[in-house]
Parts: C-alpha cells; sequence; structure tokens
C-alpha cells in the first residue's frame, strides 16, 4: 500500500470507543464500515458480517475487547490480503502486539496502537488528542502510513514499545482507575461544597473515571502484565502510612515534624536548580526558533504547491520525499545523531506540511 492510500476504514467493534471513532473518521471524509454483533450499528455503514466488513478496507481498526482479539484475528486471517493494515486500539499493548506478530506475521501488515483519549475527550474537543504508535521491526512502512493517516486525521503521534507502553500505563492510567474505583466503591466522591481546590482535581478525576467504558478497568489490569506490581507498591505505601497513623503518639511528637513520626510527611517538591531552570530557558529559546523556521517552512512548501499547480502536478512527490529523507539521515549521521529518529522528526514535518497545504487548498485554485 502506497502511502496516503487509507480512504476505506473497516472498525470491528462499535462500543462506546468504535462509534466515537467512526463519527471521527466520517467527520474527516473517510469511508467507514462497521460490524458488531451485540451493538447497534447504523444502517449506512452496517456490514453483515466480520468478513464482508473487511473485504474492500485499507485499514481494519480492531476497535474490541482485548479478550477477542486474538479469535478474531484467527477468524479474519484467511480473508485479510497483504495490501490492507490491521490496526488494534487496545489499553494494553504487548499482548495484541504478539497476537498480530504470531498470527499475521510478515505477510498481512499490523500495527499496534493505543489511543489516549476516549469519547468523552473527543466529545469535549479536549486537545491534544495523541495516539501512541508501536514500532514494527516486520512492517516499519505500514507504521510510517498509519502515523500519516492520524497525524492528517487531526491527532498527535507518540511512538512507545509495546513493554514500555505497558509499563508506562500500570504506573499512571491503571493506577489512576484503581484509586478512584476504591474512591468510588466507597461512596465517597468527594462532593463536598467545601472542597479545596486540590480535592477538586481529585473529583475530576472520579468524573473522568465514571464517564469511561465499564470493561476498561478489568482490562488496565488483568490484561496489563505491569499493573499488579504497580498496584502492590502503591498499597505497601499506603498500608504502612495507615499504620503509622494508628500508632499512639508519644509525649513531645508533634505529629510528622520528627522521630518516628517523620515518614508521616508529604515530601515537598525539591527546589530546581539554577542550572535547570537555566537549560529550560535556553530550550524555550529554541523551540521559539524552531517554530519560526516551521512557519517559514511552511511559506516555502505553499510556494512550491502552487508552482506544481501550474503545470498540473500534485502536491506530494514520493520521490522527493524519499531522496529527502535519506539526505536528512545522512546529516543527522555526521552530528552523531540517531538517522531512525532524525528520519521520524523530518516524517512529521513532511506530515505537517501535507497537512498545511491541505488546509490552504483553496489558495490554489
Amino acid at each position: 500500500m502506497n502511502k496516503g492510500m487509507i480512504t476505506t476504514v473497516a472498525i470491528l467493534g462499535y462500543g462506546r470507543f468504535g462509534r466515537a471513532m467512526a463519527d471521527r473518521l466520517l467527520e474527516q471524509g473517510c469511508k467507514v464500515v462497521a460490524y458488531d454483533p451485540v451493538a447497534e450499528v447504523p444502517a449506512e455503514i452496517r456490514v453483515a458480517n466480520m468478513a464482508s466488513t473487511v473485504a474492500a478496507a485499507d485499514l481494519v481498526v480492531l476497535a474490541m475487547p482485548i479478550s477477542q482479539i486474538r479469535p478474531s484475528l484467527i477468524k479474519l486471517r484467511p480473508t485479510l490480503r497483504p495490501n490492507q493494515i490491521v490496526m488494534d486500539v487496545g489499553s494494553v499493548k504487548s499482548g495484541p502486539a504478539a497476537w498480530m506478530e504470531e498470527i499475521l506475521g510478515d505477510v498481512i501488515p499490523w500495527v499496534a496502537t493505543h489511543p489516549l483519549f476516549g469519547p468523552v475527550s473527543l466529545a469535549r474537543g479536549e486537545r491534544p488528542l495523541r495516539v501512541v504508535v508501536c514500532p514494527n521491526r516486520q512492517h516499519p512502512r505500514m507504521v510510517q502510513e498509519v502515523e500519516s493517516f492520524l497525524w492528517e486525521m487531526g491527532f498527535d503521534v507518540s511512538s512507545l514499545d509495546p513493554e514500555q507502553h505497558d509499563r508506562e500505563m500500570a504506573a499512571s492510567h491503571a493506577l489512576a482507575f484503581f484509586v478512584a474505583k476504591g474512591f468510588i466503591d466507597a461512596n465517597l466522591l468527594l462532593d463536598s461544597e467545601f472542597a479545596p481546590p486540590s480535592v477538586r482535581a481529585i473529583r475530576q478525576t472520579l468524573e473522568s473515571v465514571q464517564a469511561d467504558a465499564g470493561q476498561l478497568f478489568g482490562t488496565l489490569h488483568r490484561d496489563n502484565p505491569y499493573a499488579g506490581e504497580m498496584r502492590a507498591k502503591l498499597l505497601a505505601s499506603l498500608m504502612a502510612t495507615d499504620d503509622a497513623l494508628r500508632e499512639p503518639m508519644g509525649e513531645g511528637d508533634d505529629g510528622g515534624s520528627s522521630g518516628h513520626y517523620e515518614g508521616l510527611h508529604i515530601v515537598e517538591a525539591s527546589p530546581i536548580p539554577p542550572q535547570l531552570l537555566l537549560a529550560r530557558d535556553l530550550i524555550d529559546e529554541i523551540d521559539t526558533e524552531l517554530m519560526q523556521l516551521l512557519a517559514r517552512r511552511a511559506e516555502l512548501s505553499m510556494r512550491a504547491a502552487r508552482a506544481k499547480a501550474e503545470v498540473g502536478k500534485g502536491v506530494r512527490d514520493p520521490k522527493r520525499e524519499t531522496d529527502l529523507l535519506h539526505r536528512r539521515r545522512a546529516i543527522a549521521d555526521s552530528y552523531g545523531l540517531d538517522p531512525d529518529a532524525v528520519e521520524a522528526v523530518f516524517q512529521s514535518i513532511l506530515n505537517f506540511s501535507r497537512r498545511h497545504q491541505s488546509e490552504h487548498l483553496d489558495e490554489l485554485s
């Protein structure tokens, strides 16, 4: 499949996220078909069965519970073709990535992704909408294809290995849901009118967790191989604090400033070293310069697009882009930089230029 050729998307699973994803794709002008054996799918995009749904799709999105991914892949495998891409959107990545590698292998392109937002974020118009895309040594070109497609859809794309992703989610997403469930199940909703700002912030977390799909909690903890370790670490700390709070105070103890009770203090944030502040200021200056250069590059890309339009050429020039990336890799190597990382940066810049040109097509007509 050539870059920019994703026009028809099949969504397997029409739960809350699948429905929200379909709406987003339709808004962006994609052709969407969907199948779900249980959920109600609108007639205009509904297809009778799984095999028919993926038949004409460029991109097949697995928006089903993680427990259904492997059996669905086995069922789909005979109907999939090498010019299609299979993409999962689960909140855990190590399992789905391993299953796609096992079942689809080198023959059927596959990409593991995790949108770091849900239906509520889409409905609220929150920005940025970030998506993690996992590297894939079997299908690196298709990873770039999906990254470009997601960028053009208005999503910010980040790259993480499946295991690194799951560790990050276990220490953040899963733990946030774990703590929130404790508050919710204990009916401690922190909704007092006298709650200070710090408590209101936790209350917002509880509301966000309650608005997410109910099955997500189980997925985050049962399917993530690192979630148990993070829960144990948190619980051990909480139990130690609870034990310390239950011990009687001795004469002269001030409840936490010294002696045995010192451990009851919440550690305050360390002051930021001056060297770090200076480094951050310089980085901010460089980022501003990069923005200015991007603005200049965008202006020049529009000039190039106008020139191509005058002679009837399309906006994209795949050979030019390939040559550009090869040259940037060589320059990166001469500076001692990782060529793969630099290529990813310039791939994002190319995506940005294409998107900028597309948003100003009226100027070219």
